[in-house]
C-alpha cells in the first residue's frame, strides 16, 4: 500500500527575463520535484506572449496587425485574440479610459520602442479609439481594422502573461504558487504554515524602492499602474508613460498610482491603467460602480494620501 509523503513542502524560486523586466515564480512542492522542465515551460509561455504582443519586436503578431491595411482580415493567435477581447471589454466598461489604440501617442511622447524621440506634432493627429477601430471574429481568429489604429498592449499584456504562468504551474500540479512579471502578481493557495501570500506595495517615489504597505493575496491577482517608474523629463517636468486617450497626451492628475486586486492579473492590469487615467474623482466612482477593489495614492502638497475602494482595501 502506498503512503502519502509526510515530508514538508519545499520552497522553490525560479526567474528569468521578460518584457524588459523579469518574471518570477515562488512555489511550494515536494523535495523531489524537477524544476528544469517547469523553468523551461514558464520561459516558453512568457516568450510566446512577447512573440504575439510585443511592440518592441517588429515581427510580433501585434505589429503584423498594426501594419495591416484598413479593411484587411488578419488571422491572429489565440492568446492575442483573448487579450484583444478583454481590452475592448474593459475599454467599453471604463468609458474609453482604457484604450489599446494609443500606440501613436506612446511613440509621439518618446516612450515604447520610440523611446527618446519626441514628436508632439504626431500626437495631434486625430485618432480613432480601439473600441471603434477593431472588429473581432473570435470564432475564426480574425481581426479587421475599420480605421487606422496603432495598438499598444503594455497596459494588459504583462497581466495576461502572469495568468499564463499560473496556468503552467497548474498543469504541473503545483497548488501553492505566487507568480509575477514586474509589479503584476497572481497567487494561488497559501504557504505551508497557512498564511497567505503577501506582496509589497511600493512608495510612489522615482528611483526609490521602499515598502509602503503589504497586500495579502488569497487566490487573487494584483497590479499597479503609476507615474513614478517610467517617465521622461521635459523642461523640468516629469511626464509619465500612461497616455490619456481623450486628452491626447500623458495623464496629468493627482493620482500617482492605482493598485487593483482582481480575480485575474489581466483584469487587474487593465483596470489599474483605466483608473489612473480616470483620476482622483471619477476613478473611485467607477471602481465602486464596477465592484472593483482599488487603492488610489494621491499627491498632496506635503506628501501622499490614500483612498481605498472595495473589500481588499476598505475596513
Amino acid at each position: 500500500m502506498s503512503k502519502t509523503s509526510t515530508k514538508p513542502l519545499q520552497r522553490f524560486a525560479l526567474n528569468g527575463p521578460a518584457m524588459g523586466s523579469r518574471w518570477t515564480a515562488l512555489l511550494y512542492a515536494r523535495e523531489a520535484v524537477d524544476t528544469a522542465p517547469l523553468q523551461a515551460a514558464l520561459r516558453a509561455v512568457v516568450e510566446t506572449v512577447e512573440t504575439q504582443m510585443s511592440t518592441w519586436r517588429p515581427e510580433s503578431d501585434l505589429m503584423r496587425l498594426n501594419a495591416a491595411p484598413v479593411g484587411a482580415s488578419v488571422e491572429v493567435p489565440g492568446g492575442l485574440m483573448m487579450v484583444l477581447e478583454k481590452s475592448l471589454e474593459i475599454g467599453r466598461a471604463s468609458g474609453g479610459a482604457f484604450d489599446i489604440g494609443v500606440g501613436d501617442l506612446v511613440g509621439a511622447w518618446g516612450f515604447g520602442a520610440q523611446a527618446g524621440r519626441v514628436d508632439l506634432d504626431a500626437a495631434k493627429v486625430t485618432r480613432t479609439p480601439a473600441i471603434a477601430a477593431l472588429e473581432l471574429d473570435p470564432a475564426r481568429w480574425r481581426v479587421r481594422k475599420t480605421a487606422h489604429v496603432a495598438l499598444d498592449l503594455s497596459g494588459i499584456a504583462k497581466g495576461f502573461g502572469v495568468d499564463q504562468m499560473g496556468a503552467v504551474l497548474d498543469c504541473f500540479g503545483i497548488t501553492a504558487w505566487l507568480v509575477g512579471i514586474d509589479g503584476e502578481m497572481r497567487a494561488k493557495g497559501g504557504k505551508p504554515d497557512g498564511t497567505a501570500w503577501t506582496v509589497a506595495l511600493e512608495e510612489p517615489e522615482p528611483g526609490v524602492r521602499k515598502v509602503r504597505g503589504v497586500i495579502a493575496l488569497n487566490d487573487q491577482a494584483v497590479a499597479t499602474s503609476g507615474d513614478y517608474r517610467h517617465f521622461v523629463e521635459q523642461d523640468g517636468t516629469r511626464t509619465a508613460h500612461t497616455m490619456h486617450p481623450v486628452q491626447g497626451g500623458p495623464v496629468r492628475n493627482r493620482v500617482t498610482s492605482v493598485t487593483v486586486v482582481a480575480e485575474t492579473c489581466m483584469e487587474a492590469d487593465a483596470w489599474a491603467t483605466a483608473l489612473l487615467v480616470l483620476g482622483e474623482v471619477t476613478g473611485p466612482l467607477i471602481a465602486r460602480a464596477k465592484g472593483l477593489s482599488a487603492l488610489f495614492i494621491l499627491r498632496d502638497r506635503d506628501g501622499y494620501s490614500e483612498e481605498g475602494v472595495g473589500p481588499a482595501f476598505e475596513g
